[in-house]
C-alpha cells in the first residue's frame, strides 16, 4: 500500500503569538513523517511560519497544493492558534480539491492560558468548521475536538483519516466486470448499472459464451495455460482433483486474466451455478479466490453491489476482502452467526483450506462437474464488514458497515466457514431485513468501520448504516 500524501494547511491568527504556528507547524510535519505520511506544506520561506493567515497566503497554499493535485489524497487543516476561518476556507476553495478534509485542533494547558501562550484553538475549530459548512466544503472531524499531535488518539484518527481517502479516491473512475448474466433463482443480487455509473463506476460485462468460446481457442500446451496451471497448485492442495478439471480452470484463469487487463477492471463478479457446471465443467471458485488474494477482489453470483462492498474494505485495508453469506445462527447466542461461502473465500481467510467439489449442486449437476471450490475454516480474528446497494426505489446508493470478530468456534460445516460475532447482532439483522438489503456481505480482517462510514456517508453522500452508531 503506497504511502498516503496529505495536503497540509496550518493556521494562523496573527492576534496569537506566531511562535504558536511556527512550532505547531513543526510538530505537525514531525507526526506526520514518523507514522509515514508523505506531505506538501508551505515553507516558512513562502510564508510566515509557512502558516495561512491572509488571502495572498492562502492563494500561495491553494496554487502549491494545484501543482501536487494528482499527488495529494486528503487535507489536513492544523490549528497550533485559533487560526484564520477565511484562510483556511479559501485555501480550499481556489485549491479545487475534491479530497477528504481533517481538522485538527491543539489543546490549551491550564497552566498557559494568558497571553502569549494561549491558543484558543479549541473555539477557532468551530469557527473553522463553520466557515466550510457555509463554502460547502465537506470534512471530519478528529475523535476528540482538541488533540495533541504526539497523542495516540491523533494518530488512530490519522489511521482512520488515511483509510477514508483511500476509498475516496479509490472509487473515482472505477472499472469493474461482470462475467455471465445474472443467475436466475438470485433476484437478490440485482443492481443497477445506471446507478454506480453516476456514482463514477464503471460495469463491463463478458457473456459465459464468449468465455468458453475463448477457452476453447486455447491449446493444453499453451506456455500461458501452464504457468496458470502451475500457479493454481502453488496457491492450494489439489491433492485428488482431476487433471482435466485442473486444467479446465487453468483456462479460464487465462481468459479471465486477458479480458480484465484488456478492459484495466478492478474487480469482477461471477456467475457460477449452475451454467459454469452444466455447460463447462467445474466450478470457478479458486480462480475468484486468487483474484480476491491478489488485490482483484471477485463476487459469486454476479453481486456487483457486493463487490464493490469487498473493494471498498480492501481500499481501506490494504488487504483481500471476501463475499459471503449471512447464512445460519450458531446456537443460542444471539450475536453469533455463522458465515459462510462454498468458497471463493482468499486464501487470506483460512486457518489452513484446500481445493474440493461443490457440495451444494453436485447432486444436481455432478460430482465431476464441481470441482475447484476452497473449502476450510477462518481464523479468528477482528473483522470489518460491508454491504453496498443500489437502491433504485430512491434512486441512490446506500451502504451498512460494521465491525465484530470471527471466533474460534468450529461448526460442523464444509465450505469456507467461520462463526462471528458481533454486538447486537439481532438489532443489525433487523436492520438488514426491514430494509430490503441483500443476503451476501462483504468481509475483511481488519477494524475500518468508522473510516468507511465516513468516505461512503460523507464524502460520497450514500446513505450509510454504521451499525453501533446509528439507530437503526
Amino acid at each position: 500500500m503506497s504511502a498516503t500524501t496529505f495536503g497540509v494547511i496550518v493556521g494562523n491568527r496573527g492576534f496569537f503569538p506566531d511562535a504558536l504556528a511556527r512550532d505547531g507547524r513543526e510538530e505537525i510535519l514531525r507526526t506526520l513523517e514518523a507514522e509515514g505520511y508523505r506531505t506538501i506544506c508551505l515553507t516558512p520561506h513562502e510564508t510566515k511560519h509557512g502558516a495561512v493567515e491572509t488571502l495572498q497566503e492562502a492563494r500561495k497554499c491553494a496554487d502549491l497544493f494545484k501543482q501536487h493535485a494528482d499527488e495529494i489524497d486528503g487535507v489536513l487543516v492544523a490549528l497550533p492558534n485559533f487560526g484564520d476561518e477565511r484562510g483556511v476556507a479559501n485555501t480550499l476553495r481556489m485549491s479545487g480539491l475534491d479530497v477528504p478534509v481533517l481538522v485538527q485542533a491543539f489543546p490549551d494547558e491550564p497552566n498557559k492560558m494568558l497571553m502569549g501562550g494561549r491558543r484558543d484553538s479549541f473555539c477557532g475549530k468551530i469557527s473553522v468548521c463553520n466557515n466550510l459548512w457555509q463554502y460547502g466544503i465537506r470534512f471530519t472531524l478528529t475523535s476528540l475536538h482538541t488533540t495533541s499531535p504526539a497523542s495516540e488518539e491523533f494518530k488512530k484518527d490519522l489511521g482512520s483519516f488515511a483509510a477514508t481517502c483511500r476509498i475516496v479516491k479509490g472509487l473515482k473512475s472505477l472499472r469493474v466486470g461482470v462475467l455471465g448474466a445474472r443467475p436466475a433463482a438470485f433476484n437478490t443480487v440485482r443492481f443497477s448499472e445506471k446507478l454506480l455509473e453516476h456514482a463514477g463506476i464503471t460495469v463491463e460485462t463478458l457473456d459465459l459464451s464468449e468465455v468458453f468460446g475463448r477457452i476453447e481457442r486455447l491449446k493444453d500446451g499453451d506456455a500461458k495455460v501452464k504457468e496458470k496451471l502451475a500457479s493454481i497448485g502453488e496457491y492450494v492442495s489439489t491433492g485428488g482433483i482431476p487433471s482435466a478439471a485442473l486444467l479446465k480452470m487453468a483456462k479460464f484463469g487465462v481468459v479471465v486474466d486477458e479480458w480484465m487487463a484488456a478492459n484495466e477492471l478492478a474487480g469482477t463478479s461471477v456467475q457460477c451455478w449452475t451454467s459454469m457446471e452444466e455447460f463447462f465443467g467445474v466450478v470457478p471458485c479458486t480462480l475468484m479466490s486468487m483474484l480476491s488474494n491478489n488485490l482483484l477482489p471477485s463476487a459469486c453470483e454476479t453481486d456487483m453491489a457486493g463487490m464493490i462492498g469487498m473493494y471498498v474494505l480492501q481500499l481501506a485495508s490494504g488487504t483481500p476482502s471476501a463475499i459471503v453469506d449471512w447464512n445460519n445462527n450458531y446456537g443460542d447466542d444471539p450475536d453469533k452467526c455463522v458465515i459462510f461461502h462454498c468458497s471463493n473465500l482468499p486464501k487470506h481467510f483460512f486457518e489452513d483450506f484446500r481445493m474440493d467439489f461443490q457440495e451444494i449442486i453436485a447432486g444436481s449437476v455432478g460430482k465431476e462437474n464441481t470441482y475447484g471450490t476452497v473449502v476450510g475454516k477462518l481464523k479468528s480474528g477482528p473483522v470489518t464488514f460491508c454491504r453496498v446497494s443500489t437502491d433504485d426505489l430512491k434512486g441512490g446508493i446506500r451502504a451498512y458497515v460494521g465491525e465484530g470478530e470471527t471466533t474460534d468456534d468450529r461448526p460442523a460445516s464444509f465450505g469456507g466457514y467461520g462463526v462471528l460475532k458481533v454486538p447486537d447482532l439481532q438489532k443489525l439483522l433487523q436492520y438488514v431485513c426491514k430494509n430490503g438489503y441483500e443476503h451476501h456481505v462483504a468481509v475483511n480482517r481488519s477494524r475500518y468501520g468508522a473510516a468507511i462510514a465516513e468516505a461512503l456517508g460523507n464524502y460520497k453522500r450514500w446513505d450509510v448504516y454504521h451499525h453501533g452508531t446509528n439507530a437503526a
